[in-house]
């Protein structure tokens, strides 16, 4: 069918049944290949971001240190997790969640706000362009 009708995090409609449940852990687009395994392999803690809107009231720490404490969405379904944000010395943008979050990749929005739930202020936004 395709790579472009998965999605990294997918579980439902891959046609392949072996036991336990699977889902989609990385797409390939030069081999057109879709890479299926157990949730735990989409555990992600670091993030890089790119195109970067900050709208805080302090710009950016540079260097990890402590970096500035946050709470970020990735996914508009799951509610804003605790995350530390810092700029690397070369510009690029760094976030470390505090715990792991699945299903995040490369494309997906990143949303930073000052606490979790109604009545938090957006500090910003970016572009996820790699995950560890």
């Amino acid at each position: 069918d395709g790579i472009v009708n998965y999605t990294v995090g997918q579980r439902r409609g891959l046609g392949v049944a072996v036991g336990e449940p699977l889902y989609v852990v990385e797409l390939d687009a030069a081999r057109n290949r879709v890479v299926v395994g157990p949730r735990e392999v989409l555990a992600r803690r670091d993030i890089r971001l790119r195109e970067m809107n900050w709208l805080g009231d302090a710009p950016l720490p540079f260097g990890k240190g402590d970096g500035l404490s946050i709470y970020v969405k990735i996914r508009s379904t799951r509610p804003a997790a605790p995350a530390r944000i810092w700029r690397e010395d070369d510009g690029t943008v760094r976030v470390r969640l505090k715990t792991p979050e699945y299903g995040v990749s490369p494309g997906q929005a990143c949303v930073c706000y000052t606490a979790p739930g109604a009545g938090s202020r957006i500090l910003g936004g970016g572009v996820i362009d790699a995950t560890k």
